[in-house]
This record gives structure tokens, sequence and C-alpha cells, in this order.
């Protein structure tokens, strides 16, 4: 029996943690196709009188058809007192339909802290199953909020469904690195991202209006994810705990070899059980690191920037602000059916998801980083001109749409999952467990800077289409100039991704150029006392092969006290 045999129990156990990232996937996504149904609600709600409504949906600056709306957003420069009304109501609902969006991320920032913890108290099955209450009640908060106050339940609800995805972003990689054995442990880590990109492209194909996109059922799209969540803790009763965990943490020997029979389909485990004892060994030998040694001790400080900017790289190229109001940017660039090319973003990004898998191991992370965040920046630029030249070329809005897509698939091939897996390289076990929190914890936060901001970014763009207008009275076509000030605002939020790229990178590269001294090497502070400094081998590795995990096997640092070879991992 082969320890790379995929069975049953394996099987089982692996689709049933990924119903979670599922589930993370859908709350992501289903806020998106229900834009405008959803926000009608808002207004009756409030009580927003229908001429104000109309107002608000419909407005064009000057009244002109020749631009194209951005729905629900208006100009803040009242001309009269009902105007000034139409503009309150504005504004509030712009807040409102933001704060319904980014809840989602606020949830997930604080879990962040949450899952890893939980995991090692209550075990990985029980974990899930708890965090599956909190999914439960987000989930009937937003599946009944058309009895109440829609937009208050909306939002706690979607901040309680990001409490449940912060968690579970942690815990289902975790059960599935652990039950897996070594050579599928890639593979069948992959079916995370795979789980959440698939129920992005799930929600957004329900939410279309001839199903439960609807005036009168978006509030069970809301809530059918629910779903996943009972079905998954179901299932999870019949899965076995984590070995790891049992034979790691727990201490318990017995336990865990009935766990890996389980899952091996075998009653020899004893290459598992060593495995797993030598783990047992590093992890007890190495110190725990907490988050603020991270950035207080010279050794973590410089890779712990690192996996900040990478993080930040990430959520600050816009692509979380795609995923959520991709459906009113397709309206802007005037695509006739905005909910379909949502529907073709969710596929694009599905399948170049897939496709990644294979190019990581095989192009190197620092190429495919390079080349995601290239595209993505070009890919901007035609989006932008595409929206530039709408007025003058109709069919320059399939530029705009191609360039989405486009723009989906580079960052998918790169900066979408490179940063967890560089994060994870960076850190031996000891401070690898606060740099992961940490890491997750700042990509929550850009997640909600991104789905909270780019409403009032749109907001700001027509005011400057407002002063453009002013300025350029005198010229035939001030329209381009409404435009270019417009999309002006879109690549500068855009193209950031590029220039978060580039130092980040340039401080990642000069580390490995000039490594630093040995965490274990002691301060020269008798240097009398001192042997002479024997000279440093040089570094064995080639400028095109560098990869992290290769210093840590290569690269010897003298221990000039102890007189011996040490093996260091910067």
């Amino acid at each position: 029996m082969t320890k790379d045999k995929v069975t049953g129990t394996l099987v089982f156990a692996v689709v049933t943690a990924a119903l979670g990232s599922f589930q993370f996937g859908y709350d992501i996504g289903v806020i998106n196709a229900p834009q405008e149904v959803i926000i009608s609600h808002y207004e009756y709600v409030l009580g927003i009188p229908l001429e104000d409504r109309k107002a608000i949906n419909n407005y064009t600056i000057n009244s002109t058809n020749d631009l194209p709306t951005i729905p629900y957003l208006r100009d803040s420069t009242p001309t009269s007192l009902a105007e000034e009304e139409t503009t309150t109501s504005t504004s509030l609902i712009t807040m409102l339909w933001s704060l319904s969006v980014s809840s989602f991320a606020v949830g997930g920032m604080i879990a962040s802290f949450f899952g890893g913890w939980l995991g090692d108290q209550l075990g990985r099955i029980k974990a899930m199953l708890v965090a599956n209450v909190l999914s439960l009640a987000g989930a009937l908060l937003m599946g009944f909020s058309k009895l109440g106050p829609s937009h208050i339940l909306i939002i706690s609800g979607r901040s309680i469904s990001g409490l449940y995805c912060g968690l579970i972003s942690g815990l289902v990689p975790m059960y599935i690195g652990e039950i897996a054995p070594t050579t599928l442990r890639g593979a069948l880590g992959t079916l995370h991202q795979l789980a959440i990109v698939t129920g992005i492209l799930i929600s957004q194909i329900v939410g279309l209006n001839f199903i439960l996109g609807s005036h009168e059922q978006w509030h069970i799209l809301l809530g059918l994810s629910a779903l996943p969540a009972i079905l998954q803790s179901l299932l999870l009763l019949f899965c076995p705990e984590s070995p790891r965990y049992l034979y790691i943490k727990l201490d318990e020997e017995v336990k865990a070899k009935k766990s890996l029979k389980r899952l091996r389909g075998s009653d020899d485990v004893t290459k598992d059980i060593t495995e797993m004892r030598k783990e047992k060994e590093e992890a007890s030998s190495e110190q725990k690191v907490s988050i603020i040694q991270l950035f207080t001790n010279s050794s973590y400080r410089q890779s712990i920037i690192v996996a900040l900017m990478l993080h930040m790289a990430q959520q600050f190229s816009g692509i979380n602000a795609i995923f959520y109001y991709s459906t009113s940017i397709f309206q802007t660039a005037g695509i006739s059916q905005p909910v379909y090319a949502t529907i073709g973003v969710g596929a694009v990004n599905m399948v170049f998801t897939a496709i990644s898998v294979f190019l990581v191991e095989k192009a190197g992370r620092r190429s495919l980083f390079l080349i995601g965040m290239s595209g993505m920046f070009v890919c901007a630029i035609f989006m932008s001109v595409g929206l530039i030249l709408l007025n003058k070329l109709a069919w320059m809005s399939y530029v705009s749409m191609v360039a989405i897509f486009l723009f989906v698939s580079f960052f998918e091939i790169g900066p979408g999952p490179i940063p967890w897996f560089m994060v994870a390289e960076f850190f031996s076990q000891g401070p690898r467990p606060a740099a992961l929190a940490i890491a997750a914890f700042s990509n929550w936060t850009c997640n909600f800077i991104v789905a909270l901001c780019f409403q009032y970014i749109a907001v700001s763009s027509l005011i400057l289409c407002r002063f453009a207008e002013q300025w350029s009275r005198t010229t035939a076509n001030w329209n381009s100039i409404c435009s270019l000030c417009r999309s002006s605002v879109d690549l500068m939020c855009f193209s950031s991704s590029l220039e978060w790229s580039w130092p980040l990178l340039c401080l990642h590269f000069s580390k490995f150029r000039k490594p630093k001294e040995s965490p274990l090497r002691k301060s020269r502070q008798n240097s009398e006392r001192r042997v002479a400094q024997p000279k440093r081998p040089k570094p064995p590795w080639k400028w095109n092969s560098l990869e992290p995990q290769r210093l840590c096997k290569d690269y010897l640092i003298w221990d000039i006290k102890r007189n011996r070879k040490e093996v260091v991992c910067f």
C-alpha cells in the first residue's frame, strides 16, 4: 500500500472541508449581482420619495446621455432645495451600500487572528463546527432582512459571515494540509482556492434576475449561504480528526494512528508516525515568536515587511473592487448585459486559478509575480483608454470588458496565490504562525479599505468631471475631458499595484544579495576574546535559480564561537 494512495476517506474529508471554502467564495460574490434591487429596497425602507429614487438611479452629468451613467452615485453640488435633499439621500445610500459590502471584510479582519488558536483549542473538526454557527447566524439575518430594517440586518449579517470566513480561511487549509500525504499535499491544498473561486462563480450565476436576483427573491439569495454550512456540519461528523493535531498537540498516539489508518486505507502507518515525531521534536526545540518580536527583532523585521507589502500589493491592486462591484463597473463601461459580463469574470477567475496550480511550481514565484503585476498594469491602461474613448467609439466598451477579464487572469497566475505561498516559505516553524496571522490581518484590512472606498472614489471622479465641465465650457468636446478625469482616478488606483510591487521586490531580493548575520551569532562586545573570523563561504546559488527553500538547505554560515557550520534560513 503506497503512501500517496488517494482513498475514499481522504477524498471525503477534503471535499467536506472545501465546502467551507466554497461558502467563503459565495459570500464574496453574492452581493455583486443583486446590487440594483437591494439598493432599491434600501430606498423603499428609508422612505426616499419615488422622484428622488429616479433622480438617484438615472442621474447623469448635465443631463447628457453621451456620458455613461454611474449608478447610485450623484454629484455633491446641489442647485436647489429639492436637489439638496436628493444629494443627501444619495450620500446615505452610497454609505450604506459601501458598508454592506465592506462589513464582510471587517469580520474577516477580527477573526483572522483566532483561526489557528481556535483550531488548537478545540481541534480542527470542532473548530469548523463552531465556525458554522457563525455562518448560520449571518445567513439567517440576511435571509430575513426583508422583514425588518434591511440595511441594518444585511450589514450585521455580512459582518458575522465575515467572522466565519476569517476563521475558515485558516482552518480549511490547515486541516487539508495535515490530513493529506506529503506527495499530495500541494495538489490537495489547491482545492481550497479552487473552491473559493467556484463559490464566487456560483453566486454570480444564481444571482441572475430570472433565478434569485429579482426584487422578490434577493433575500433568499443572501440566505442561501446557510446550505453549505448545514451540509458541512453534517458531513464533519463522519470525518477523521487531523492526525497531526492528535499526535503533536494532544500527544495521543493511539488516536492519531487510528485516524491515519482511516485516511490511508492501510494498517501500516509507521512512516507517517515517524514523520510526525520528527516534526514534533523540531517544533518543541524552536521557540515561538510573538507578533511584536517579528517587528522588534532584526532577524525577522525585513521578512515581515516584505510579507506585508506582498499582501498590500495584492489587495490594493483593486481586484476585490472587481469582485464586489463588477456589475456596476460593466454598466459604467456601456455593457448592455453587465450581469453576464460579471459571470464571465467568475469563469475567467476559476479557469486561471486552475492554471496557476501548474505554473507556480514550474515558472517560479518571482517570475509569475512580476508577470502578473505588469500584466495587470497594462490591462488597467487599456481599461482606462476604453472608458476615455467610449463616447467616440461604441466598441471600446468591449475593449474595457476584455481588459477586465485579462486583469483578473493576470491576478490569478501571480499576485493572487503567491503572497500566501511566500509568507509560509519566509519563516520557519517558530515565527510562522505569528507571521501568517499578521499577514492575514493586513490582507483583510486592505480588502476592507478597497471595498469601502471604491464608491467614494467614483464620487470623487464625478466631482472632477464637474470641474472639467466648468473649465472646458469654451471647447466643443468637453465630454472626453470629463471621461479622462474619471478614468484617471481609476487608473491611479489600479496602477498602484505596480508601484507597490517594485519596492517590495527590490527589498526582497536585496535581502538575499546581502544576508544578515545568523541570529545564533552573539554581539561583538568582547572582540579581544574572539578567535579570528573565518572567511564566509560563497553563496552556492545562481541568481536565476533563487528560491527561499534552497537558501535554507544550501547556505552555510560559520558560527564563530562554536567553530562549526550552522544552516540558517534567511
